[in-house]
């Protein structure tokens, strides 16, 4: 019997193909019967969570009030790149 979350979602098979195609991950059909178990418990042992009652959890802030953005003068190019070892205009860094 397939086990759901709080959204009715059918843990089953496809559902675990899709999560390992979405992780780029290439299951066998043995590794299916293996995981397929343990994600029904998983997703059973979080769902105590959907018990908790939230109704007087902080909230977080939200900015109500926002300032205005003012355009302020910025350095020269020139003067950015003052005691760097800019060439051509620009700070070549190392190779990642």
């Amino acid at each position: 019997m397939p086990t759901t979350t709080k959204q009715q979602r059918v843990v089953d098979a496809p559902l675990l193909r899709k999560v390992a195609a979405n992780a780029r991950l290439s299951l066998t059909e043995e590794e299916i019967k293996l995981f397929l178990p343990q994600m029904k418990e998983i997703l059973a042992t979080f769902s105590v969570l959907d018990q908790v009652k939230t109704t007087a959890a902080w909230q977080p802030m939200q900015a109500t009030e926002l300032r205005e953005d003012k355009a302020a003068a910025s350095l020269a190019q020139e003067e950015a790149l003052q005691g760097t070892a800019a060439t051509k205009g620009y700070i070549k860094g190392p190779r990642v």
